[in-house]
């Protein structure tokens, strides 16, 4: 599929599938033609790179995260810096506080639409 293709279906917009590939996040293939060629596989990691951005990572993390959940073994891990592992417990650091945030407001929701009279619609969800 071509770039216009994978933004409609990832709503994420041609400008950041171009950025995200001049980040190393993406890697599409060319056609003869030189265009951009995406596969489905493509799609799913769009959504993934998008869900982390949008989540707070920032993208020089989303590169590494991406690799990390990608490979379990030994020897990636042997070679993780203190660097590197410092910023990670940073990131780890960061992220807890946003999902505690995210977590008292769906509290804080949920509590609120309970008391209303439209308390089935959180059911719904």
């Amino acid at each position: 599929m071509k770039i216009g293709e994978l933004s409609s279906r990832t709503g994420v917009a041609t400008r950041l599938l171009r950025y995200y590939e001049e980040q190393g996040l993406l890697a599409p293939g060319r056609s003869g033609n030189g265009y951009r060629s995406y596969t489905e596989d493509d799609v799913e990691l769009v959504d993934r790179i998008a869900l982390l951005i949008r989540s707070g990572v920032p993208t020089r993390l989303v590169g590494v995260l991406l690799e990390l959940e990608g490979d379990s073994s030994p020897e990636l891990a042997a070679t993780c810096t203190r660097d590197v592992a410092e910023l990670l417990v940073a990131e780890l650091n960061q992220l807890n506080a946003r999902i505690d945030c995210l977590t008292r407001t769906r509290e804080t929701i949920t509590r609120f639409l309970a008391r209303t009279d439209h308390a089935a619609l959180v059911g719904a969800m």
